[in-house]
Order: C-alpha cells, then sequence, then structure tokens
C-alpha cells in the first residue's frame, strides 16, 4: 500500500516538468540524472571515489554482492552526495540516482547508516516507508513524466523502444503506464 498523501502525484508531474522546462530538455527526450544533479549541486560518486574505502569493503560491495545494493545519498560539509552502484544497467542506474535526488529535492531525512567497527559491512538502520514512495514518485516521474508516456504511446511506441528513449529500463516504463493509467485512457479514446 502506497503512503502518498492526495495530490502527490500530481505535484510530481506538475514538478518533473517544470525541471524538464529549467534545464530545456524536450518532453520527448531522456533526463540526464548528471543532469539534474549538476543543476542541484549534487555530487554523483560511485564507491571507488569515496575517501577511505578499503578494498574489502569494494569487493564486498562489488563483487560479492552487488545487486544487493543501488544507491544512497549523504550530507557531507553542506554538500550532497549520491553514491551508486556502477554494477548495476544505466536504465537502472537513472533510476536510483533520481530515486535519491528526488529524497534530496523532498529534503527527506536521510536513513541513518551503520558501519562495523572493521568497516567491513554496512547496515540501515531506520527506513521511512512514507519517504520512499515518496521519492519512488518524483523520481520515476521526473524520469518519465505522464504527458511523455502519452505521446510516445499515441506515436505508438513499444515498452524498449520507449525505454532506449528515455534511458530507462522496460520496467519503469511498464511500472509508469500502468500507475498511470495512459494504456485504459488509450483503450476508452479508441472506443469513441
Amino acid at each position: 500500500m502506497s503512503a502518498l498523501e492526495r495530490g502527490f502525484k500530481a505535484w510530481s508531474e506538475r514538478t518533473a516538468l517544470a525541471f524538464r522546462s529549467e534545464l530545456k530538455v524536450n518532453i520527448d527526450a531522456a533526463l540526464s540524472p548528471t543532469l539534474l544533479a549538476d543543476y542541484l549541486g549534487v555530487q554523483l560518486w560511485t564507491p571507488h571515489q569515496v575517501p577511505g574505502m578499503t578494498s574489502d569493503l569494494l569487493d564486498q560491495l562489488l563483487e560479492n554482492d552487488p545487486w544487493g545494493w543501488s544507491a544512497t545519498s549523504l550530507q557531507v560539509d553542506g554538500t550532497a552526495i549520491i553514491i551508486f552502484n556502477p554494477r548495476h544497467s544505466k536504465g537502472r542506474q537513472a533510476s536510483d540516482v533520481a530515486h535519491e535526488l528526488a529524497h534530496i529535492i523532498l529534503e527527506h531525512q536521510p536513513a541513518t547508516l551503520i558501519l562495523s567497527a572493521d568497516l567491513e559491512e554496512i547496515s540501515m538502520r531506520s527506513f521511512n516507508q512514507k519517504q520512499e514512495d515518496e521519492a519512488n514518485c518524483l523520481g520515476w516521474t521526473l524520469l518519465l513524466p505522464r504527458d511523455a508516456l502519452m505521446r510516445a504511446k499515441r506515436r505508438p511506441l513499444s515498452t524498449e523502444a520507449i525505454a532506449e528513449q528515455f534511458g530507462v529500463t522496460n520496467s519503469l516504463v511498464s511500472y509508469r503506464i500502468n500507475a498511470t493509467g495512459i494504456e485504459k485512457q488509450l483503450r476508452a479514446m479508441r472506443r469513441r
């Protein structure tokens, strides 16, 4: 069950279009998470760029369990930093980074991370479902606004073609099409 407040989805759509306008990104083009991060003053790092990262911890994150994590955001001396998993596909990285950028845009409180005494393991101590739902909604809407999906489906483009056009995964395209009700709306329009 989603913890989104009434009106949040509509606000996310307006916000996604506003960012695209500000960044001069056409509705039919991919919104680069790197471009948005630069605009917001957020640094994007892989684990290799984290100061003091040990080779053991790098092996744990990127070799032993590369699919066990996606991305995280943190503040260091007033600078927002997103550390993302470079082992994921480019489409998945876009989704992961957009999700973390949404947390920053929404000014969410970051989860508490715990490092083991020997710096060999990282675990998350806190989790806020409402914040995660909001970050998913806004992040995925930034990448695939409803208006863009509607235009793509009217052409009609396949899920795969839409994913390629917007630099995201097929599963994200399918999710957004279902979540926005576009297919249902298009079927109703065809019956008229």
